[in-house]
């Protein structure tokens, strides 16, 4: 990593431990910070604070104790899940101390380039996609996964050296907290409206997404969707250049046409080679091509990487086949656009959709259309009631209700035949019944795991 020295005896507060939090703090004791590790969480269950404490790192944990900010603080390393109405946040603005997010601090210690990607979906996917068509056939270095896909940005950066590259998923949380923040290449997969009890706006959810292109230059490429008119206009209000992708029409970048994905003029395989279902995947590789073919990846090793890729866990991941019935886990799926998006995928008369999840108070009425045409429906969690009245507007003729995504398997199971669509893709948060989504995905399949085994006894 890059020698950084801005830090050195500097009192610097981190805001909020997980992962980014423990990976910032760690850095900035090695830069010789005086670090103050603050955590809402009680330091007898709080493992990660102990750790820090072991190190000789100060954490104040158990709230956020307004006072702390009585001290000469030069930074504030806040997590990005932490929203800026917190009190403390407020009275850290107030008192003019800088904010930022750990991804600020790998960019500042980075001696590779980062690739960028942020939107509303497909960022996990097309974050993937980016890092193996990069690793394919590379001779030196490699495209590190770091980000909000689950590997801290700041952690990933001191272990990079200057032939590989940071291809970093990157969340509008984060990204309200850069300044220097600086990619070479930039994504934006899509923008849709998402976390407006975070942001408060659509505009202002915007804002936070168009922020990951505001230090680029001329000599950077932003890949952009072309599909959104949205996109087009911003567009116009960039200093990078602008590299577009489109499934809708020919564009000067990435494009589909005539089932075949394109980049520029150059054909680089058929869409129904790619390895994942659905609109939305052609939508990521066109994205991911379009980074491949920048860094000047061979269209032959683009081809072969895309059509082995078969997506990334919780994102319609295949889980495997019973009785020429097909699972897949799309647990990802924690809005009604990301399920829209994987029904798009598939032929829904042969398609048995499990949903259901938390209830932020909305309704489903979007969804009605993409429910249409369904062979059946297994909802459950706190919005099961809601999901049936809209399932029931749509027409589906098989609807039942049950405990949860585990016990829906076995009830999808009794209504399919060989060769239908098994898909969890649920359209809502996991939070009244699982931690996160991912262990609602690893629930579903030892259940899909479990019911192959009865099965085939």
């Amino acid at each position: 990593m890059k020698k950084v020295t801005n830090y050195e005896n500097q009192k610097v507060l981190v805001l909020g431990l997980a992962k980014s939090g423990v990976s910032a703090a760690l850095l900035l004791h090695e830069l010789g910070a005086f670090v103050t590790v603050n955590d809402g969480k009680q330091f007898d269950q709080n493992p990660d604070a102990q750790d820090l404490l072991s190190l000789g790192i100060r954490v104040v944990t158990g709230g956020h104790p307004i006072e702390l900010l009585d001290e000469d603080f030069s930074l504030m390393v806040k997590n990005p899940g932490i929203p800026y109405t917190n009190p403390l946040v407020v009275k850290a603005q107030e008192k003019g101390i800088p904010i930022i997010t750990e991804v600020e601090l790998a960019y500042e210690i980075a001696e590779c380039p980062i690739i960028g990607i942020t939107g509303t979906n497909g960022k996990t996917t097309t974050t993937t996609m980016i890092a193996q068509l990069l690793n394919t056939e590379r001779a030196n270095g490699l495209a590190r996964l770091s980000g909000n896909i689950g590997f801290p940005a700041s952690s990933v950066a001191q272990e990079a050296t200057k032939d590989d590259e940071l291809v970093m998923e990157l969340s509008s949380f984060q990204l309200l907290g850069i300044t220097q923040f600086h990619p070479q290449i930039a994504v934006i997969t899509n923008l849709y409206e998402a976390h407006i009890d975070y942001h408060g706006t659509r505009e202002e959810y915007v804002a936070a997404k168009w922020r990951i292109q505001e230090n680029m230059t001329a000599a950077d490429q932003l890949i952009l969707n072309f599909n959104q008119v949205e996109l087009r206009e911003l567009a116009k209000s960039t200093k990078a250049t602008v590299v577009p992708f489109s499934t809708t029409e020919k564009v000067a970048g990435a494009y589909l046409a005539e089932g075949k994905l394109f980049y520029l003029e150059e054909e680089i395989m058929p869409a129904s080679d790619l390895g994942v279902p659905g609109s939305h995947n052609i939508e990521n590789a066109l994205a991911a091509i379009a980074v491949a073919k920048l860094r000047g990846v061979p269209t032959a090793a683009i081809r072969h990487a895309l059509s082995l890729f078969t997506g990334v866990p919780h994102r319609t991941q295949y889980v495997g086949e019973i009785n020429g019935r097909r699972f897949y886990n799309d647990s990802k799926a924690t809005n009604s656009l990301a399920t829209e998006k994987a029904l798009a995928g598939f032929e829904r008369s042969n398609l048995i959709l499990l949903a259901g999840g938390l209830d932020r108070g909305n309704e489903f009425d979007e969804l009605e259309p993409y429910l249409t045409g369904l062979k059946a429906i297994v909802l459950f969690g706190e919005t099961k009631e809601k999901l049936q009245k809209t399932a029931e507007k749509a027409g589906v003729a098989v609807i039942e209700l049950t405990e949860n995504a585990e016990t829906a398997v076995p009830i999808a199971y009794r209504y399919s035949e060989p060769g239908d669509t098994i898909l969890l893709s649920p359209a809502n948060a996991s939070w009244d019944q699982y931690t996160n989504f991912e262990i609602r995905g690893e629930r579903f399949m030892q259940a899909v795991a479990r019911l192959k085994k009865e099965v085939e006894q």
